[in-house]
């Protein structure tokens, strides 16, 4: 069933919750049997480009819904709370839509951004700056991409990409936005790991596409200027808010099973598993993690749009700021989506791990997705910040 047969689409920033929690219930019903298939999520993706939420965070006057960071991460979460790989993707779309502003010029991410909200476009990400192995070679007025990318998240069933590689003579990154389809590139589906596993984030080849100069991220370029590196804070709290959602899934499917399945252990003294102890104090323990969680979030979105609503004027200690802000935030979320949806089972027993209900499906997620960048250096960041008053150097994840 199509939910926008029902007048669920969007047609004002009111909408977007209503829209996204119809989406995420969807989501829930085939979320199991997917996770055991992997490969992409094509339906569900097209639901989403029906849906509008595409063009979130594009201006009204490009065609968009004018939407804050704040509704953006409110949709990863909403839907990280069903599924993470499909967050993850709609996370992705809007990061590289950011990543056009932040590196392009005003001319080109206007045109992309009109575009993407009129034809309804999905972005995917080939842009993996520690992957050196695509090289680029500058001809007359044009550029030429070869190599091989790994870990393209949401490039596959995507209409443009946002690719990198390194310029021969410099050592250089270069960024571009090219179509998906453009000759020369081939996607593959080769991504089959433990968690994340929808989120198509396989290989890539580059055999000798051609970028055009126009289509080249170079005014200002990548990480040139403080609003330039608002684009790995962006990313990073695409990561937050999928944690706290999948944290907020975990919790609730345990929350059910308890109430419904689990049993009380006969030493407990209680009829009912709801009236255990110990497993309240587990609850109590959630609550209290994804409380301070949720804070912490807001507190690091707050400022992630502040600093975006300045925009040029940004200042490197008004980045800064932003930066410790998130870099708390993800720490947070490391920790406490790994506990959660590895606790749940202490919660809903022994029972709660037959393979047909996947509650692992949770861990296995956050686990893969917190391996994106080790947060040690997260912790690193803010001991520095707490010890010797020095903000994060910006980087393309910190």
């Amino acid at each position: 069933m199509n939910v926008f047969n029902q007048n669920h689409s969007i047609r004002s920033l009111s909408d977007v919750i209503p829209v996204a929690q119809s989406l995420a219930q969807q989501f829930a019903q085939t979320a199991i049997e997917r996770d055991k298939v992997g490969g992409t999520p094509k339906y569900e993706r097209d639901l989403i480009r029906q849906s509008g939420l595409l063009s979130l965070s594009i201006p009204e006057q490009f065609g968009g819904l004018s939407g804050q960071w704040q509704d953006i991460f409110n949709v990863v979460k909403i839907f990280a709370q069903a599924d993470s790989s499909l967050a993850h993707v709609f996370g992705f779309h809007h990061l590289l839509l950011a990543t056009v502003r932040l590196f392009g010029n005003s001319q080109q991410w206007q045109r992309w951004y009109q575009l993407t909200a009129e034809k309804s476009w999905f972005w995917g990400n080939a842009l993996n700056p520690l992957d050196k192995r695509t090289v680029v070679k500058t001809q007359d007025d044009w550029y030429e991409f070869s190599g091989k990318k790994s870990f393209c998240s949401g490039a596959l069933d995507s209409e443009m990409l946002i690719a990198s590689g390194v310029d021969e003579k410099t050592g250089n990154l270069l960024i571009a936005a090219v179509p998906t389809s453009r000759s020369g590139i081939t996607l593959y589906h080769d991504w089959d790991n433990i968690g994340q596993r929808q989120t198509d984030s396989g290989s890539s080849i580059f055999e000798r596409v051609r970028v055009e100069i126009k289509d080249m991220l170079l005014d200002p370029g990548p990480l040139s200027t403080p609003f330039s590196t608002l684009r790995p804070l962006i990313a990073q709290l695409v990561f937050v808010n999928m944690f706290l959602g999948v944290s907020e899934g975990a919790m609730l499917e345990a929350k059910r099973y308890t109430k419904t399945e689990s049993r009380a252990w006969f030493l407990s003294g209680v009829e009912h598993a709801d009236e255990d102890p110990y497993i309240l104090r587990h609850y109590g323990e959630f609550w209290l993690e994804l409380e301070a969680l949720r804070l912490l979030n807001k507190n690091a979105i707050t400022k992630l749009q502040e600093a975006w609503d300045i925009a040029e004027n940004l200042t490197e200690q008004q980045r800064g700021e932003v930066a410790i802000a998130v870099a708390t935030a993800k720490v947070a979320a490391t920790r406490t989506s790994l506990d959660i949806t590895n606790r749940i089972f202490e919660v809903t027993g022994a029972r709660a791990t037959q393979a047909s209900l996947r509650f692992d499906r949770f861990w296995r997620n956050v686990r893969t997705q917190t391996l994106h960048d080790p947060v040690e250096y997260k912790l690193q960041d803010l001991g520095i910040w707490a010890l010797n008053d020095l903000y994060p150097k910006a980087s393309f994840y910190s």
